[in-house]
């Protein structure tokens, strides 16, 4: 049995009412139902960087000038 992937073209989703849409980052998709979903300036805050504590090491997630997302460990 193979698994099929359906995807939508960027620009149909674009039209699309009620979808929030970041200039920067082109659309944004609807939350999956089930899943948890946190925003960015939920994690950071006023802040460019925090630590996440995952069993039992420290990661970065750091914002970057250019307004991307690093997680390193």
């Amino acid at each position: 049995m193979t698994a099929t992937t359906h995807t939508l073209p960027r620009q149909s989703l674009a039209h699309e009412p009620g979808l929030p849409v970041m200039p920067s980052l082109g659309v944004v998709a609807p939350p999956v139902p089930g899943r948890r979903r946190l925003s960015s300036q939920a994690l950071l805050g006023n802040e460019r960087e925090v630590e996440i504590e995952h069993s039992g090491q420290i990661y970065r997630l750091r914002l970057t000038s250019l307004g991307k997302l690093i997680l390193t460990k």
